[in-house]
């Protein structure tokens, strides 16, 4: 099948695919004039690549998962270690998120939003430090 072809059965664009194939994630075979070929293989690594992604996988990441999909003789362990550090990880990014919604809330309450110049938004992102800890040392 042709990129258009492999971009629409995996939900990929042509773009994303190609990018793949620069970094070495997918190697699909090519035509005498040049032209991607890509097999049913090509295809369930674009599908596997792109579910990866879309759980904010990184590139390295997604490149170690398949690795590890492709050797038949991997422990699970190797591949829960490395699912559980990044779901440590997006923990992490939604506690900063969570500070960041409880500064904003209490920057907002704060603000009359009349027609007055003073503006504790302002004040308080002028300032550095905000309330609530989303600005630690």
């Amino acid at each position: 099948m042709n990129i258009k072809e492999a971009g629409s059965r995996s939900g990929l664009p042509a773009k994303t695919i190609r990018y793949y194939e620069e970094i070495g994630l997918v190697r699909p075979m090519r035509d005498a004039n040049g032209y991607r070929r890509f097999r049913e293989d090509d295809l369930h690594k674009l599908a596997f690549l792109g579910r990866a992604r879309s759980l904010g996988f990184s590139i390295e990441e997604c490149r170690t998962l398949l690795a590890l999909w492709e050797d038949r003789s991997r422990a699970s362990a190797d591949v829960k270690r490395l699912a559980e550090r990044h779901l440590a990880q997006i923990a992490g990014k939604i506690a900063e998120l969570q500070a960041m919604q409880t500064t904003l809330a209490h920057l907002v309450s704060a603000c009359s939003g009349d027609d007055r110049p003073d503006c504790p938004i302002l004040e308080g992102l002028s300032a550095g430090r905000v309330c609530c800890g989303a600005d630690r040392d």
